[in-house]
């Protein structure tokens, strides 16, 4: 399942990082909608708002179908036919959608057969392990290469993204209108598999995952590609890392990047504020205010950055911990099932 993501980068670097090729070979960037109410996150979960990519012609009509736009959307998907005035009074969970009922389930069916296919963006997501001793929080993401590190050189513009890669997720959305009137809800559902096998340790199910822009394009264009077709990409994939971190993660009104950290199993969990990454946390806090954010639960907001690795041979979670500032922790590994 998917209960739980981080989604760190801040709005013009989101933009920059889902850039893309049109239909004609352009190289794009997707324009946001509702800009401002998009809030990074080291810690979302369901009923909070997250990025997703979607089809223009959603929003016009006459739009080119493979032109993609950015919006924040809220976790967990309204049915469009719900009649209560308030979602909050919907009785199921629809934060997931399990692959092999979503065409037959009323929640999703209409909305997926009316092309409402949507991407849903992440740093990676936390999938809990359950143990004797309670529950062992993974961080799971994609493979990262050590251009991931590359914000000592602040880049800008149109120039290619070598930042983090973002974990792009198969879901449906939906838009529900009040029965009295009122403002559009937009919401969406993560779409889940059995787990592939490297992960199956953690946890029996693990979203959709779209690997590569040309799943993507086929995920997102619902003029040229017919439910039947989409379905296909929806299986699970072997191409993703992880590694444990804190039980800090649990509450999710912590919003830190410790939340992302690398620990060693065995040793003691509790976040510890080192010099390393004090250091960090301040660098951090200061990127951010130099693109300042709305404020949303009076929870803390960073930007994602990353240093530049000096070694081409660092894995992915050897990344991760450069940028956090604890070198000093032993690097992820890749489990077995």
């Amino acid at each position: 399942m998917c209960g739980r993501t981080a989604c760190s980068l801040a709005a013009d670097n989101l933009r920059r990082a889902c850039a893309y090729r049109d239909r004609r070979g352009r190289q794009r960037q997707p324009e946001w909608v509702r800009q401002e109410r998009y809030q990074p996150s080291y810690n979302k979960g369901p009923q909070s708002s997250g990025p997703v990519l979607l089809s223009r012609r959603h929003l016009q009509q006459d739009a080119d179908s493979s032109e993609r736009v950015l919006m924040d959307m809220r976790w967990g998907l309204v049915p469009s036919w719900f009649k209560q005035d308030n979602p909050s009074k919907l009785q199921f969970n629809t934060s997931n959608c399990r692959s092999d009922t979503m065409l037959s389930k009323s929640s999703y069916k209409g909305a997926l057969l009316k092309g409402k296919r949507c991407v849903v963006l992440a740093d990676g997501f936390y999938e809990w392990q359950q143990q004797s001793g309670g529950k062992q929080p993974y961080f799971i993401y994609f493979p990262q290469s050590k251009d991931a590190t590359e914000t000592d050189k602040e880049t800008e513009g149109d120039e290619e993204w070598k930042g983090w890669r973002l974990l792009t997720m198969a879901g449906i959305f939906d838009c529900w209108e009040p029965p009295g009137g009122g403002e559009m809800l937009y919401t969406y559902t993560i779409i889940t598999v059995d787990a592939s096998k490297d992960v199956s340790f953690i946890h029996h199910r693990m979203p959709a995952i779209l690997d590569g822009d040309e799943a993507i394009r086929k995920w997102l264009d619902f003029a040229e590609v017919p439910t039947q077709e989409a379905v296909k990409l929806i299986q699970p994939t072997e191409n993703i890392v992880f590694h444990p971190v804190s039980t800090f993660v649990n509450n999710i009104r912590n919003n830190t990047p410790e939340c992302v950290a690398a620990i060693k199993l065995g040793a003691k969990k509790e976040v510890k504020a080192t010099p390393s990454n004090k250091g960090m946390l301040g660098w951090l806090k200061k990127s951010q205010e130099s693109s300042p954010q709305k404020k949303e639960n009076d929870l803390p907001k960073w930007t994602s950055q990353f240093i530049q690795s000096p070694s081409p041979k660092k894995t992915s979670a050897d990344v991760l911990q450069q940028w956090l500032g604890k070198q000093g922790q032993p690097p992820a590994k890749k489990h077995k099932a």
